[in-house]
Formats: C-alpha cells, sequence, structure tokens
C-alpha cells in the first residue's frame, strides 16, 4: 500500500515540473486576491445536492377558457382561442415521443364544436322540395327515411347539379349524407326514362360501384325503401362467391334497375357475359380513392370501359340511346384521380364539389393520442373497455369499433378478450363470405357493444352508434386515419364521438406529429394533396365553418 502511494507521488513530479507556474503570492497588501468563476448552474447543482432537495417546478401561465389541445404536461396546452402565427413555432406534446422514456404521455385534441360541420350554417327554413326533386321522390323519402328533415350542406350543393346532367366529383368528409346526395337524384332520374324490352341478360340502368361487400349491403339498404316507394328494383351483387353463385344471383331475381355491386363480382359477371353495362344511365363510384387504389385499378378500369359515360348532359337526353351519367365520391382523394378519367370522360364536364373541411381534423370529436408499449396496449385496451361496459350498465352508451392493421391481429385480440368475458364481435377480410355476411348489420343493431375489425369497416359505413373508436394498431397512412375517425361524430348520431389511438412504433411518432401540428395550426392535414386540386370546372364550392 505504502510502495503504491509512493510511485504515485513520483509520478505526479513531471506534470508539476512542466506545469506553468502561477504566482498566487500576494506581494502587497493592497493588492487583490485572485478570483475563481463558478457557472450559476454548477453552483445551484451543488446547492441542491447538499440539501438533497429536487428544483422547485417552474409556475406554469394557464390561460383561462376552453382548450383546443390538452396535454399531460400543462405548459403545452393550447388554448382554443389562441391562433399559431406562420412562422411560430408550435410546441408539439409528439416532438420527443420516438424516446422510449416518453412512454405514458398523452395528449388530446378537443372538440371545438358538438354538432357535425355538415350540418352547421343551415337555414332551418331549407328542404330538399327547394332542390327540385319531384313529389314523389320526396314522398318515398318521407316514407323510407322519416328521420330525414332537412338535407345537409353536401347534398344541398350535390343534388341541384345532378338534376341537370352534370358529372359529379363529390369530395367531402366522413359521415356528411354523400350517399343520399346521389341517391335520390338517381332514383329521378331513373322515373323519368322509359322502361326498353328486356334483353337477353340482366342489363341495369343504374350502377354503384363500392369497394367491400359490407358496403354494398349499407348502399343497399338505403336504395331499397326508396325504390319500392318508386316501384323500382334495387339488387345487390354479393362478392366473394364463384361464377355459379353470381350466375345464380343474377337469374333469381327479375331485371334489376338499380345494381350495387363490388369490382370483383361485377368483373366476374361481365367476363362471363351474364350481365351488360349498355342500358346504363347512372354510374357512382362511391369510396373512389379506395376503388382506384391498385388493387382494385385494373377492375374497375374494365368496368369504366364497358360503360358508355355521356360526354355531357347533352348526351343524356335520348332515352333509347342511353349513356351513363358519372358520380365520384370520397372523403380522401388520391393523386392520379384526373389521369384515368381522362380514358372514358371529359374532365370540362365534370363539376367538382369539394368541402372546406376535407382532410382535415374533426372538429367535434374528441381525439385523444396515448405513448405506449406494445406490451402495454391489451392492458390498456380491457381497461378501457372495462369502463364502458360499466357505463354502459348504468345508463345508455354507444359502441366500440376497435381497429387492427392485420386479419391475424383481430383473431388474436379477439381470443384475449374472450378470456376476459368480454363479448364482441370480428370482422376482417380473410373471413369466408358466409361468416362476414350480416356481422356489421348485426352490429349496428346492437347484438354486441364491441366490434373487432381492420379497415374494411373503416370505409363508408354508417355508424350512427358508435361512441368509441380505438386504433389498437395505428394506421399506416393519415388517409386511413381520417377514414377511421370518421366512423364517429356522423350525420345523425346520437351520441358524441371520441377517438382512441394506441401509438407505439417511430413511424407512428412521425403521422402523429403532423396530426398534432395540423390541429394547432388549424389546417387541412399534409400529403393529401391530391388530383381534387387540378384544374377541373368548379361549379360549386361548399363554404362551412
Amino acid at each position: 500500500m505504502a510502495l503504491a502511494l509512493q510511485l504515485r507521488l513520483l509520478s505526479l513530479v513531471p506534470r508539476l515540473l512542466l506545469a506553468p507556474r502561477r504566482d498566487l503570492t500576494v506581494r502587497g497588501p493592497d493588492e487583490p486576491l485572485p478570483v475563481v468563476r463558478i457557472p450559476r448552474a454548477l453552483q445551484r447543482r451543488q446547492e441542491q445536492r447538499q440539501s438533497g432537495q429536487r428544483s422547485p417546478l417552474r409556475p406554469v401561465l394557464v390561460r383561462p377558457g376552453p382548450l383546443l389541445i390538452s396535454a399531460r404536461r400543462p405548459e403545452l396546452n393550447q388554448p382554443a382561442r389562441q391562433t399559431l402565427g406562420r412562422w411560430q413555432a408550435a410546441p408539439l406534446v409528439s416532438r420527443g415521443w420516438k424516446h422510449r422514456r416518453a412512454r405514458q404521455d398523452y395528449f388530446s385534441i378537443e372538440r371545438a364544436q358538438h354538432e357535425a360541420p355538415a350540418l352547421r350554417n343551415l337555414s332551418s327554413k331549407g328542404s330538399f322540395a327547394d332542390l327540385g326533386l319531384e313529389p314523389r321522390v320526396l314522398s318515398a323519402l318521407q316514407e323510407a327515411a322519416p328521420e330525414v328533415v332537412r338535407p345537409t350542406t353536401v347534398q344541398s350543393s350535390t343534388i341541384p347539379p345532378l338534376l341537370r346532367g352534370r358529372h359529379i366529383l363529390c369530395a367531402a368528409e366522413t359521415g356528411s349524407g354523400k350517399t343520399l346526395g346521389y341517391m335520390l337524384p338517381l332514383l329521378q332520374r331513373l322515373l323519368g326514362q322509359p322502361s326498353l324490352d328486356a334483353s337477353r341478360i340482366p342489363a341495369p340502368r343504374a350502377l354503384v360501384l363500392v369497394p367491400s361487400r359490407e358496403l354494398a349491403e349499407q348502399v343497399r339498404a338505403v336504395a331499397r325503401p326508396l325504390g319500392s316507394s318508386l316501384g323500382l328494383r334495387v339488387q345487390e351483387l354479393e362478392g366473394g362467391h364463384g361464377m355459379s353463385r353470381i350466375r345464380l344471383q343474377l337469374s333469381k331475381h327479375p331485371p334489376a334497375d338499380v345494381l350495387v355491386a363490388t369490382p370483383g363480382a361485377l368483373w366476374k359477371a361481365l367476363k362471363g357475359q351474364l350481365i351488360s353495362l349498355a342500358r346504363l344511365s347512372f354510374l357512382v363510384l362511391d369510396e373512389v380513392d379506395t376503388l382506384l387504389d391498385e388493387s382494385f385499378l385494373e377492375l374497375v378500369d374494365y368496368i369504366l370501359e364497358k360503360s358508355h359515360i355521356a360526354e355531357g348532359p347533352a348526351d343524356l337526353k335520348d332515352p333509347f340511346n342511353p349513356k351513363a351519367q358519372l358520380v365520384l365520391v370520397g372523403a380522401t382523394f388520391p393523386d392520379g384521380v384526373g389521369q384515368l378519367l381522362s380514358k372514358v370522360a371529359s374532365l370540362d364536364s365534370l363539376t367538382t364539389i369539394t368541402s372546406s373541411k376535407l382532410h382535415c381534423i374533426m372538429p367535434h370529436v374528441k381525439q385523444t393520442f396515448l405513448r405506449l408499449k406494445g406490451a402495454e396496449k391489451v392492458t390498456e385496451l380491457v381497461q378501457i373497455l372495462k369502463q364502458h361496459d360499466r357505463a354502459h350498465r348504468t345508463g345508455s352508451t354507444g359502441t366500440v369499433l376497435v381497429f387492427c392493421n392485420s386479419s391475424s391481429t383481430v383473431n388474436w385480440l379477439g381470443y384475449i378478450l374472450d378470456d376476459h368475458k368480454i363479448q364482441h364481435l370480428r370482422l376482417q377480410g380473410q373471413m369466408p363470405a358466409s361468416m362476414r355476411a350480416g356481422i356489421f348489420q348485426s352490429f349496428q343493431k346492437g347484438s354486441r357493444d364491441i366490434l373487432l375489425c381492420t379497415d374494411i369497416a373503416s370505409r363508408g359505413l354508417d355508424s350512427t352508434q358508435v361512441e368509441i373508436v380505438i386504433n389498437y394498431d395505428f394506421p399506416l397512412t393519415l388517409q386511413d386515419y381520417i377514414h377511421r375517425a370518421g366512423r364517429v361524430g356522423r350525420v345523425g348520431s346520437e351520441v358524441p364521438g371520441t377517438v382512441i389511438s394506441f401509438v407505439t412504433h417511430p413511424w407512428d411518432v412521425s403521422l402523429v406529429q403532423k396530426i398534432e401540428l395540423a390541429a394547432r395550426r388549424r389546417r387541412s392535414l399534409p400529403g393529401l394533396a391530391s388530383s381534387v386540386s387540378e384544374p377541373l370546372h368548379q361549379e360549386t364550392l361548399l363554404q362551412q365553418a
């Protein structure tokens, strides 16, 4: 021990000899002593260590009034009355969420209004009769849907140009009444046309093309009561079956005036010459952003080639040489819509109707984002569902949609809920058609309060009873987020909507940061620029507050 100490002292001798000398001696009584300056932060840290106390929290300035963004850390709250400048930096809650220490952090985008934007700024005197609909169509609407009293903003802007024979591209937020907006003019147009002689194979006069079987069932449920009151036959061509089943569907029914079909089933029927589109007078592509996706594009392109699209309103006047009026409907629009339409119709004849809330965060739905570890998601989900079950027993509450990104996750999560005795339904794309049939309708009728599903339940389906949407897996795109969140807060919803999203992966955080920034700046979501902004003829622009 003593030998080691001596060796250390000997090693310090060269350092002391080579180091510069400092004259610290005081030569006179009046000469000042040298000053050693210590940084204030280091001094404060040393004092805190000695006292054993943590640094006092800085007081947070809280402005009175409602909040637009409420966070776990109050200093990141944003009042509803605050508007960020164009170049002002936005303090994002999710800025550091890619770090593992951000777990258990959260923030919410609060409701800015109570009613859907499609119902705002409407005159109580407005009615469907003012839009040009015939009395017998109004009577059928009153009989089939007595709860529909006045048109929404989308319907008020869509119905008149459709009655004038214009091709329409309607881009509006989810749940704004787009289905009824095109269905009423469709039925009125068929009433004004004479019925031609029956052909060898079924030849519908109107076609509504939708991306999923569930949406086809829903559109048929809307159209059939209206059609039966007007003497028009509505038929659904179910997908997921072979040629023999499709042949049976088309043969056992009398020829339909309105056909609601999925691209796959209609493509098979056209290839097998089981149906003809030669007499088509009205063609609707509902959820067109999905129909123009790569998975459907080739099928839809073939269907459009078999349809005779009118060049303009003048081509629609000859009842013995029918041509189709084109209607495109969707809540989000991808790039390339104009290029596809230019193959079958003149872009100058297309009237674009857009909503000011298109691609925007819904202001009447609360949206909460939870930063969780992957292993924590099941526990959080079970806790939310059990709280909802307790609230359902004490009072009337809505239903719950739980979205997953894959069919395997839906099945795996269903087994876990079974272990917790939580009753639910499952809906995913790998189910056989016989199992999928009627699942969403059973959920709508209230047979179960919880539905585990993939994105096949996020497009166009009416879900006025849904109160909570849970993104167990965060959606892969902002476009999918808009459609999932659109299952709540729809026109006619009886309960206020809430969206809860579990944020786990770094790519989830990147999307959440874009959503939070758009909400704080009150702008549309980035990266959704579409062909809606291309120089198409714009006759009507929806102005919604």
